[in-house]
């Protein structure tokens, strides 16, 4: 059985500019159907705007889809009610695009790598007395900076003293808290420059092979998709157009769209 079975998927935006009799609206995600084995990096590759972002959220339920099916280890995620849902998000987590954006900048960074755990207590175990919990946390958030290539001491500063790459490794941290096992990672590296991206990329793998992670890895540079990925499917316009294993996409593509992507990066066509 799959980790992650989607089926069917679609997702359309109204807007009042779309509005009236002809327009059915903006369909960002058009009837997909794929599969996330654990273990595995499915990477999603497509130009900005085909949908990859969308269907990433979709999975994970931060966007309600309009129509299909969602299946995590076999439960549907789009029957599970409120406070099922809730517990499911131990396993299922993010790292966004912009790491930017993505930190709160009020607060410091053990306060952001900590929110997990108080959202999750039952994550730290039960039993524990506030005071020993507060240092569980502690340790747990030192263990993760640490799991990521920054020091402890990162913990009593804000998002504003670090640079974008290592912003990047402490949303990374956070995603990490609560163990998940499958992570949507929603271009990590696109608003990085080219040499901190890949320390991010290998920095990825390498926690995959610790953590025993599960990616849907999301990008539109197929150099980068390739070298994490094990199968690629490619994204055109709202739907999956291609999906194979990452050396016969890249050896043997076989749509158009697929084609003109590796056409763009000339040292993947030799």
């Amino acid at each position: 059985m799959p980790l992650i079975e989607v089926r069917g998927l679609t997702k359309v935006f109204h807007s009042a500019a779309l509005a009236g009799p002809r327009h059915g609206g903006v369909r960002a995600v058009d009837d997909v159907s794929l599969d996330i084995h654990a273990g595995e990096t499915l990477g999603l590759v497509g130009e900005s705007g085909s949908g990859k972002s969308t269907l990433g959220r979709l999975i994970l339920r931060l966007i309600e889809p309009t129509s299909g099916a969602i299946r995590f280890e076999g439960r549907d995620l789009l029957l599970t009610g409120r406070a099922e849902l809730r517990t499911l998000r131990r396993d299922l987590q993010i790292i966004f695009q912009d790491p930017f954006a993505s930190l709160d900048p009020r607060f410091r960074v053990e306060e952001i790598v900590a929110e997990p755990f108080r959202i999750h207590p039952e994550a730290l175990g039960g039993g524990a007395a506030r005071g020993a919990e507060r240092g569980d946390i502690r340790t747990r958030v030192a263990e993760l900076l640490r799991a990521v290539g920054l020091d402890e001491s990162a913990m009593r500063r804000y998002p504003h003293e670090f640079s974008g790459g290592q912003r990047q490794r402490i949303g990374i941290a956070r995603a990490l808290a609560l163990r998940p096992k499958f992570i949507v990672c929603d271009e990590p590296v696109s608003a990085l420059d080219v040499s901190v991206g890949a320390q991010i990329v290998n920095l990825l793998a390498r926690l995959q092979r610790d953590y025993g992670l599960t990616y849907l890895f999301i990008s539109h540079s197929m150099p980068v998709v390739r070298y994490l990925s094990t199968r690629i499917a490619v994204m055109y316009r709202g739907k999956i157009v291609e999906t194979g294993s990452a050396e016969q996409i890249i050896a043997d593509p076989q749509h158009a769209y697929t084609r003109s992507l590796l056409g763009a990066t000339p040292e993947l066509t030799t």
